[in-house]
């Protein structure tokens, strides 16, 4: 076991791994620091799962280097193993079994002794909500309850760093932020959280996030410090009509980009103040005649947007 993390958590410095003549992760460096929650954000395809694979030691890199709490993950990967949890995007559950016969076969695993497990499990199931269903099978679990317990199994060894793959993917919202608060407590107790998502509010939680595409990071920072460095400004737009709105819009030489957000189109611009009386012109030419036009502050989606059309 890593008793204490040296320097960096995790730590890659030009990490590089490829699937034949695909590029799944292409020179990748980034230093994730002991206690911070760091999201990494990136479309379908991007290198989330692969860079996860690589840093729990699941697979090799071609090149670069990389460590865990100081320890060289490709020398002694058995070693940064016993420190990490991770739970990947399909995390098995055996059906069959009860939740507490499922958290003691992870308890197994990683060879905690008996004494040690009887505390953790009563531990984890009563701060998950789910020591009064602890003889109740996995199977008949809701989705939100199978992902806590998914999670209590990845923390059965407690781990110094905690590893997950888009771990809410499918989970409703309440479960979302009741598994997001489950985190926090967990961080709290000085637990560095590794977490790629696709849910753009989860990644405003985390202390930094990572924009990853092609299998580069293309930006790192705190979500105030990304969205921040977003060039333009933002308009919202609110109409009965948003496809022919959208339409419009595209044609307009001073539109960046414009998206959909919910009920509404996000425009980036270079000024709202120049741009909005043009852009009302534009729409009602279109014949769009019920739009309502507003600067607003940029979010993160819409600074992972701008990456990604840029």
């Amino acid at each position: 076991m890593i008793a204490k993390l040296a320097n960096a958590a995790i730590e890659l410095r030009g990490v590089t791994r490829s699937f034949g003549s695909n590029v799944a992760v292409n020179q990748l460096s980034l230093k994730i620091s002991p206690g911070e929650i760091f999201a990494l954000v990136g479309p379908d395809g991007a290198g989330k799962t692969t860079l996860i694979r690589l840093i729990c030691g699941a697979l090799s890199i071609d090149e670069g280097a990389l460590s865990v709490g100081g320890v060289d993950v490709v020398a002694q990967t058995a070693t940064v193993q016993a420190s990490l949890g991770y739970m990947p995007q399909r995390f098995s559950l055996y059906p069959d079994l009860s939740v507490m016969e499922n958290l003691q076969f992870y308890g197994d695993i990683f060879g905690v002794p008996a004494n040690e497990f009887k505390r953790i499990s009563k531990k984890l199931l009563e701060e998950f909500s789910l020591w009064s269903f602890r003889t109740r099978l996995a199977e008949e679990l809701s989705g939100g309850m199978k992902q806590k317990l998914a999670l209590a199994c990845t923390l059965a060894h407690s781990p110094a760093i905690l590893l997950l793959d888009e771990p809410t993917a499918g989970v409703d919202p309440s479960s979302r932020r009741e598994f997001w608060r489950i985190l926090y407590r967990i961080n709290r107790n000085g637990t560095t959280v590794f977490v790629s998502t696709p849910y753009m509010d989860e990644a405003d939680r985390a202390n930094r996030i990572g924009f990853i595409l092609h299998g580069s990071l293309v930006d790192c920072g705190t979500p105030e410090e990304l969205k921040g460095a977003l060039r333009g400004e933002v308009v919202q737009i609110t109409c009965s009509d948003r496809a022919a709105a959208r339409r419009a819009l595209r044609d307009e030489s001073c539109v960046r980009s414009v998206e959909v957000f919910g009920e509404t189109l996000h425009a980036l611009v270079v000024s709202a103040a120049t741009t909005i009386p043009a852009l009302e012109q534009g729409l009602v030419a279109y014949g769009v005649h019920d739009a309502v036009l507003t600067k607003i502050q940029p979010t993160l989606e819409d600074a992972f947007v701008a990456r990604l059309t840029a």
